[in-house]
């Protein structure tokens, strides 16, 4: 039995020496490990963050009625050019019953006024002339005669005073009734003209729909949207993790879904200072002058991006993020250079903005420094038995 033991132990002592010397020889049929190696370039790194928005106009004018109405006719067309002054639609006018009843009877009660004032100035005027003559003769002090003058002379104010009140009542009779008045000319409410020059936008109503007009009370009815289109805005939002790092007067660059392979430049010109919550994270608006777009016609409401460029190196010495390593203990940023073959030695770096693909060198390299992959794959060989 004991004998059996021994020769067991003895067997499974001399297959496991056999097992270690086939596996050293192994090892030592496979082949070194070669690491290739990479140079510096000439990069232009840029730090960016996203923005997403519309291109909208600067300023957008609505232009309104000053009387409420039905559209009689429209005489422009989204798209139209059109000038200050020019003529956008007709209004016409449904009167209030209440309100021409009431300017009905206020002509009449400024007819009555004229005619007593008249009948009063008559009665001044003869009191007046026969108090002249008398002054003439030396017979009234003048004194006497000067209050005489002032009683007539103002018979006469209130009697001019009472045919200009006539005549307005009879204009806003006119008004009330037909929206416009003999005298008024181009400036007749019934006429929507434009205030400011620009493209027509939009024209929300037509032809027989009812409008109201504006006033303190009421912001009135849009008969059309007008704009230069060649003063437009980024106009979107940036998440709340990303405010934090863009200040008014960075440069953007706008790319708009619309148009490919085309990027426009702008200038971001406002930050909201207030957030608002959307989908459970906080935004803040921003909006950004685009610069001279002549050449190219965006259209108001284009969905657009923009990258706010936080940081720009142009043509700068830079390597792959890839190839850099960074001591344990003092977290200082090195690479491996070849000094031979296969031979590498350490050279710490000095660096600067980075994108995460490629980062600024400042110091420690040249363009020419052969850099170890550190880091790269090793092909697995397959062996056929």
């Amino acid at each position: 039995m004991k004998r059996t033991t021994t020769v067991i132990t003895l067997i499974v002592i001399v297959t496991a020496f056999a097992a270690a010397l086939i596996y050293l020889w192994g090892k030592n049929q496979e082949n070194p490990v070669t690491y290739t190696t990479e140079k510096a370039s000439q990069q232009t790194i840029v730090i960016k963050t996203m923005a997403t928005g519309s291109i909208v106009p600067k300023e957008e004018v609505l232009i309104k009625s000053n009387i409420s109405g039905v559209i009689e006719e429209v005489f422009i067309e989204a798209g139209e050019y059109v000038k200050q002054g020019d003529l956008i639609a007709q209004i016409r006018v449904i009167p209030n019953v209440s309100n021409l009843t009431s300017a009905k009877n206020n002509i009449a009660s400024n007819r009555n006024a004229l005619q007593t004032a008249e009948i009063n100035y008559k009665t001044q005027k003869t009191v007046y002339d026969r108090q002249k003559d008398l002054f003439d003769k030396g017979v009234v002090a003048a004194n006497e005669f000067d209050q005489v003058n002032n009683t007539f002379l103002q018979a006469k104010q209130r009697v001019e005073q009472a045919r200009i009140d006539v005549t307005q009542s009879r204009q806003n009779y006119d008004i009330i009734k037909t929206g416009t008045t003999s005298g008024v000319g181009n400036v007749a409410q019934t006429q929507v003209r434009a205030t400011v020059s620009g493209m027509v936008l939009d024209i929300p109503v037509k032809a027989g729909n009812q409008v109201i007009e504006a006033n303190n009370f009421n912001e009135g009815t849009s008969i059309a949207s007008l704009a230069d289109v060649k003063q437009m805005i980024f106009e979107g939002k940036v998440d709340e993790s990303e405010v934090g790092k863009i200040k008014e007067g960075l440069p953007l660059e706008i790319t708009v879904g619309a148009i490919e392979d085309q990027k426009f430049d702008a200038i971001l010109d406002y930050i909201a200072p207030k957030g608002v919550a959307e989908n459970g994270a906080i935004q803040f608006e921003i909006k950004g002058s685009l610069k001279s777009v002549d050449s190219t016609f965006i259209r108001a409401g284009l969905s657009a991006n923009a990258s706010i460029i936080l940081d720009k190196a142009e043509n700068v010495l830079a390597i792959k993020e890839a190839l850099v390593q960074y001591d344990d203990e003092t977290k200082k940023p090195f690479v491996e250079i070849e000094v031979g073959d296969q031979q590498f030695e350490r050279r710490d770096l000095e660096l600067g903005i980075s994108d995460g693909i490629f980062v600024e060198v400042k110091n420690g390299i040249t363009k020419d420094t052969k850099i170890k992959v550190w880091n790269q794959l090793q092909s697995v060989q397959k062996f056929n038995q």
